[in-house]
């Protein structure tokens, strides 16, 4: 089958695109108002970019042309924490993708406890094995879009926190208590499953 996306009703291209585009890592990414109101959502358009210097992606998708609380709090502080999603939080990463009130607190909402930042304001997810802190580098609003489009999001990491469990030697990591959980198509996530290695010539 041949799908020309400019042809497609955009929540056919959606589906295509979250249903084959996977695993996907999830941003649980924590920002904080210029009135001071913490933020907390999933984002699975998420990756990193590079590491000299180390950088990070997120997209905040933009329905019925409408920034998100994250984003509108990104461009305003220039700063947001990027905290990685493990089966002891999914289902508190899953109570902050609701949509809610400007002024609600989802650290308080998904029952999270919020703690301080080293370098940047907004707040790290203690029950997060790994936080990365970041300040904004740049941001692109993607163009000729239907509904709003999106903002891709681009930090340098700036400090990063690992929790001593997850750590092996020589800065590597213990996959057994890590437990990371990526997102699928839907309602579906999933755990790592059965991992193989392919040595590089």
């Amino acid at each position: 089958m041949l799908f020309d996306p400019n042809l497609l009703e955009s929540s056919a291209v959606y589906k295509l695109m979250t249903g084959s585009i996977i695993p996907r890592p999830i941003g649980w990414i924590a920002t904080v108002s210029e009135d001071g109101i913490n933020n907390l959502a999933p984002f699975s358009y998420f990756n990193a970019v590079g590491d000299d210097p180390p950088h990070l992606m997120f997209s905040v998708n933009r329905a019925n042309n409408t920034n998100k609380d994250t984003l509108n709090n990104v461009l305003a502080t220039k700063q947001f924490v990027v905290n990685m999603v493990t089966e002891s939080t999914v289902e508190q990463m899953n109570a902050t993708a609701q949509v809610v009130a400007s002024e609600v607190d989802e650290f308080e909402l998904a029952g999270v406890t919020p703690i301080p930042s080293v370098k940047v304001k907004p707040m790290r997810v203690k029950e997060s094995p790994v936080q990365f802190e970041c300040e904004l580098v740049h941001h692109y609003f993607l163009e000729d879009h239907k509904n709003g489009g999106s903002c891709i999001i681009i930090g340098r990491i700036v400090m990063m926190h690992f929790d001593d469990t997850i750590l092996l030697d020589n800065y590597k990591i213990n996959l057994e208590t890590y437990k990371p959980v990526a997102r699928l198509a839907g309602a579906n996530y999933s755990k790592l499953g059965e991992l193989f290695a392919i040595k590089r010539n």
